[in-house]
């Protein structure tokens, strides 16, 4: 089986691609490394002997895309690459939205004019927006509040849409908060600039590269007052996106959507504490006000997952934290050598 994935130098994108490698297809990765490094490319191979074959490819250039599904041959797509931050897309709508969606629908365009007949979507618990109704199931109402949660509100829309008109199979993965990093600590999360996510974060801290990490909120209604949060491993979502593709062969002409998340909630102490433990490294934080729009708790209902695609996380928090610091430790600037 030859899989495209769009993204595939990303985060997600790379764990996911060691996943495919290992379990035997053949990768083509789309990406325009506005997000990611080509060096990803070199550590994949370490890990699994194979290289993947690459283009640097923007998915807004139909022509370009049109290429890489005449010469390759594609049999499925797993479409990740999306600009991806909740602050960067209040600030710059405009260009979340014409990147997330009209890529999007150029992938679809070219799976529709080569007759691929299965996708796999990289959506988010954005797509839900402030609620506190946990666990949340799939079927909560979607009310995304942020101009990225609803670039993949769109982009669920329109591979529902595709797949239904298409006859062709979809699975939607709306992730909840990957961390980790793969246990060789040859890739992981490598954000430009100052990360926005909390674990990059703390790794960070860890490292000397930042000196504190603001906590946002100490007095929710949670057992020590931060946020809650479900945190899951990045190698285990990166097999979930096997699980689905596996999926894809049963219900063929179906649009199936389902949760990855852990089923369980960690705190923002509860996380500072993991990676303390793990890295032996006591992390310098503050306790700053509450940042508008953040609720309390949130975290997945996973019934559906494991029901429908056979798939549960493995990896617990003291693993996950673990394998952050064990790539930190190795790459303390990154990819940057």
């Amino acid at each position: 089986m030859k899989v495209l994935v769009t993204g595939g130098t990303g985060y997600i994108g790379s764990h996911t691609c060691v996943s495919l490698l290992n379990s035997g297809s053949d990768v083509v990765i789309a990406d325009n490394l506005s997000n990611s490094r080509l060096e990803v490319l070199n550590r994949i191979e370490k890990i699994t002997g194979k290289k993947p074959v690459f283009y640097k490819t923007d998915l807004r250039d139909k022509t370009e895309l049109y290429k890489i599904f005449e010469k390759e041959n594609i049999d499925s797509v797993i479409h990740f690459a999306a600009l991806k931050t909740i602050p960067d897309s209040i600030a710059h709508p405009l260009e979340y939205y014409e990147n997330n969606v009209a890529g999007t629908m150029n992938i679809c365009h070219a799976m529709k004019e080569y007759n691929v007949k299965k996708i796999v979507l990289s959506s988010s618990a954005a797509v839900y927006g402030l609620t506190d109704n946990n666990p949340i199931k799939e079927t909560a109402p979607l009310f995304p509040y942020n101009p990225y949660g609803r670039t993949k509100m769109i982009q669920e829309y329109i591979v529902s849409d595709f797949a239904k008109s298409e006859k062709a199979g979809a699975v939607i993965l709306r992730y909840f908060n990957p961390i980790g990093a793969h246990e060789s600590g040859l890739i992981g999360e490598d954000p430009m600039g100052t990360p926005s996510n909390l674990m990059p974060y703390i790794s960070q801290v860890a490292s000397g590269r930042l000196e504190k990490l603001f906590v946002f909120g100490n007095d929710y209604n949670t057992p020590d007052g931060t946020g809650v949060r479900d945190y899951i491993h990045v190698c285990d979502l990166a097999e979930g996106h096997i699980k689905a593709l596996e999926k894809l062969d049963i219900i063929k002409d179906k649009v199936l959507t389902v949760n990855l998340g852990s089923g369980h909630g960690y705190s923002v102490l509860e996380i500072i504490k993991s990676f303390e433990k793990a890295s032996g490294i006591k992390i310098n934080y503050e306790i700053a006000p509450r940042r508008e729009g953040d609720v309390g708790t949130c975290f997945a209902d996973i019934t559906l997952a494991q029901k429908e695609i056979g798939w549960k996380a493995k990896r617990n928090i003291e693993k996950m934290c673990l394998d952050e610091w064990t790539w930190q430790k190795l790459n303390p600037k990154g990819y940057e050598y």
